[in-house]
């Protein structure tokens, strides 16, 4: 079987350049980056943090990037890479919802809901948890940083694909009041040993696209398209295969993942274990037109960034920078492997917020002298050079321009 290519992308949540310039100064010691430092790091990062790395060693192509999306939003940020611009604005809601729209809810899925308040996830959960599993009520609260309603519900009071149809429902009529949101979240939770942990069997009602995605133009030319971790949820779509591992049985203990959380809440190993997953499967099965891989690695986001966790970030993106060539091991001559992120994340005094701030990109072509072989990166600057770049590598470029809209962007 010949050698089959492979593009791979790989979103590190909300590691914009200004929260790793704020990050690499706050956390009082020069980070152990030389991965993505031989990638051309210390040359896109400002102020002191430049200086914290050493010289790339010229195998990738590294830029800043902005975002032409008006919103800072992981749903807007990988959907720009993918070559949809937004640019709509969505709002906070730091009152909650209106009551108007809590009551036509209640009344749409027949039972009442409690809180409806802004609050980080675990917090709105601890806050009402004895409250929703004595009365089955579901709690509903708005989030500190993403213009979406969740909806946090226990899996023994309400099963799984309940929780998954009042999501929906939520997001379609908050759709039909005009409400400016991009997402309604089935939060799902299990008490364990006494804590509350989030699952796996959370839910994302998306906003719908209404242009073709890469992912849609490389599913039609028999290009394999495969989601790692949250990317299926955001950019909400046909792929040919989805990966969420969640059981550590199935990470290989020759790859020595680590979890730095000291609870081990960690789900950047299932995303790095399912993208070499990926990578493997690509190798060794037929997939005549290549594969693309579209992998996010949400902790930086979700464990670490809303919490502002200074030093359980950097731990987090050194702990990607350790695993960074057991990724590289399974890519091949010709292979191309772009790392950026979709937004950032500003560490305030009560929150971290998402931001809208210069963003990173790394390009390496695989075993070719030419940093990427010919692709041409795009001088807009953009998320939207991530899609233009793999639309290059797949010969689908005009296709990808015809269809998203983005080419004033790539210019």
């Amino acid at each position: 079987m010949k050698n089959q290519k492979k593009a791979l992308v790989v979103v590190l949540d909300a590691v914009g350049l200004s929260t790793m310039e704020y990050l690499f100064g706050k956390c009082g010691r020069t980070p152990s980056l030389p991965n993505l430092a031989k990638l051309g790091l210390g040359g896109i990062l400002g102020g002191k943090a430049k200086d914290m790395f050493g010289p790339a060693d010229g195998s990738a192509y590294a830029v800043r990037l902005s975002q032409a999306s008006a919103s800072a939003d992981s749903v807007i940020g990988h959907r720009e890479m993918m070559g949809i611009i937004d640019g709509s604005t969505y709002n906070l809601f730091p009152n909650g919802f209106a009551p108007e729209y809590v009551s036509a809810l209640e009344k749409r899925i027949g039972v009442k809901t409690i809180f409806n308040k802004m609050a980080g996830g675990m917090e709105a959960i601890e806050l009402n948890a004895a409250e929703h599993e004595k009365t089955g009520y579901p709690i509903i609260y708005a989030s500190k940083c993403d213009p979406l309603i969740q909806i946090a519900m226990n899996e023994a009071v309400i099963p799984v694909a309940r929780q998954h149809q009042i999501a929906d429902t939520a997001f379609n009529l908050a759709r039909e009041m005009g409400i400016p949101v991009t997402r309604a979240i089935a939060r799902a939770y299990i008490k364990k040993d006494g804590e509350i942990v989030r699952t796996a069997n959370r839910h994302d009602a998306v906003l719908p696209m209404e242009k073709k995605t890469l992912i849609d133009i490389l599913y039609g030319k028999s290009v394999w398209t495969s989601a790692v971790g949250k990317t299926s949820d955001l950019v909400n779509t046909a792929y040919h295969e989805k990966i969420k591992l969640t059981n550590k049985a199935f990470l290989d203990p020759e790859l020595g993942m680590r979890f730095v959380h000291p609870k081990a809440k960690d789900t950047n190993p299932f995303s790095v274990q399912g993208t070499i997953n990926a990578l493997v499967s690509a190798s060794g099965l037929y997939r005549p037109e290549g594969t693309f891989i579209f992998s996010n690695l949400v902790d930086t986001d979700s464990l670490y960034g809303h919490t502002r966790d200074v030093p359980g970030s950097v731990a987090c993106l050194e702990e990607f920078d350790r695993t960074l060539p057991l990724i590289e091991k399974h890519m091949s001559a010709g292979d191309l492997l772009i790392i950026t992120a979709d937004h950032g994340m500003a560490h305030k005094a009560d929150y971290g917020y998402h931001n809208n701030e210069p963003l990173p990109l790394f390009a390496k072509r695989f075993g070719s002298d030419a940093k990427l072989g010919g692709i041409n990166p795009g001088a807009g600057k953009t998320l939207a050079d991530v899609g233009y770049m793999v639309s290059q590598f797949f010969g689908c470029e005009k296709e990808f321009l015809a269809a998203s809209g983005t080419a004033p962007y790539l210019k």
